[in-house]
């Protein structure tokens, strides 16, 4: 059959169609964690509720994952995808009109819902449509988009913010990703190999369960919710710990800071190209031995090296997460969109619980308890890459 192949010009025009959806999906997703502290003093709340505005938007998401998964199966991909990305980006533009913090909750939760549309339909997309041997590569290049979009979305918004305030950031975000969506859906080439079917829930529900019945996928599972709690803790919170003395940054310099994010370009399409030379496991576990110690080296008081630990942790999180994510469409033998919304079901469940988790830490135990916590995770993420051994048999 026709696959769409490394180096070819298709290949190129699937991976920016999706590098452009994976950028502005995510951009909107962390759009409100570069302006949590900004949250906290407007609407006089305490660093953990005001995380929820992305605790909220990521659990709807969450949710809403293995219904679109499903859905997918039958409406196609394509179609779901643009409905998505389209919708999401208006819904930005009518955050930017909320009266209080209550109804920007309510709006987020929509626009968790109106997301799920695209992330595990992506890289089902993409594990139908482009060989297997390209597929590491493939699978890297659309999640960089998803690193380079977060990147994009708190630079965006801690600059306008100093500016001009977070609503105008949100009115500027939401009009960029309109523009995106439109070249999207220009671009995106027509599935070949997906073949439609009809809605029967029971079938869906039966693939859903025997997803759930494969001990590998479970492992993989576990080890997207972990690596999410994580990274999700450090970034929410370190926002809070940069504003406080010493160093008292600006929430300009502080979004500025997230421009870290590009080291995650480099390393998912690094890393599924090192997976596809020397078996995935191994680099898998060296990913998640990256993030610990970039984890512990932010406990650090110098600034500079704070600033190295995040970007060591963020370049082992990008890598870990690819080689993960593609070995989930990698493993499906059906329904992949099925599997892939599974996986990004824990993955965003994990940001919602390790988000809300590390403001408790936070305000009872620092910057301190926000690392411990991290490093809870990455050893539950070790011993979940540890079991794949016994359900896998390696390349």
């Amino acid at each position: 059959m026709d696959y769409i192949q490394k180096g070819t010009k298709e290949f190129k025009k699937t991976n920016l169609a999706l590098f452009a959806a994976g950028f502005i999906t995510f951009a909107n997703l962390y759009s409100t964690q570069a302006v949590l502290p900004e949250f906290s003093k407007e609407f006089h709340i305490s660093p953990a509720v005001a995380s929820l505005s992305l605790s909220f938007a990521t659990l709807a998401l969450a949710i809403s994952l293995v219904i679109f998964g499903s859905l997918s199966e039958a409406w196609g991909r394509k179609r779901l995808m643009t409905i998505s990305i389209v919708s999401a980006s208006v819904l930005t533009l009518a955050i930017a009109f909320s009266p209080s913090f209550e109804f920007l909750l309510a709006l987020r939760v929509i626009q968790g819902i109106a997301f799920a549309g695209l992330p595990a339909i992506a890289m089902a997309y993409l594990g139908e449509e482009v060989e297997p041997k390209s597929l590491g590569v493939a699978m890297g290049l659309y999640i960089s988009g998803n690193s380079v979009g977060g990147l994009a979305g708190r630079i965006i918004m801690g600059t306008m913010t100093d500016l001009f305030s977070w609503k105008v950031g949100m009115i500027f975000l939401g009009l960029l990703s309109i523009a995106i969506s439109i070249y999207f859906v220009a671009s995106l080439p027509t599935s070949k190999h997906f073949e439609p079917r009809k809605l029967q829930v029971k079938a869906l529900a039966k693939s859903l369960l025997d997803h759930l019945r494969d001990p590998a996928m479970l492992c993989l599972f576990g080890i997207g919710f972990t690596l999410m709690a994580g990274f999700v803790s450090l970034y929410n919170y370190i926002s809070f710990k940069l504003i406080d003395p010493p160093y008292s940054l600006s929430t300009t310099i502080v979004g500025w800071i997230f421009i870290i994010y590009l080291v995650g370009t480099f390393s998912s399409t690094w890393f599924g190209s090192l997976a596809d030379r020397f078996g995935r496991q191994k680099v898998l576990i060296s990913g998640i031995i990256i993030m610990f110690a970039g984890s512990l080296i932010t406990l650090d008081v110098h600034l500079t090296l704070k600033i190295i630990g995040i970007t060591i942790f963020t370049f082992g999180f990008f890598g870990t997460h690819s080689i993960a994510s593609g070995w989930v469409s990698h493993r499906a033998n059906h329904d992949k969109a099925q599997a892939s919304s599974l996986y990004l079901f824990f993955y965003y469940v994990g940001s919602s619980i390790g988000g809300t988790a590390g403001g408790i830490f936070w305000s009872n135990f620092g910057w301190a308890g926000v690392v411990s916590l991290i490093a809870f995770f990455l050893l539950v993420a070790m011993l979940l890459s540890r079991f794949l051994h016994r359900f896998l048999v390696y390349e």
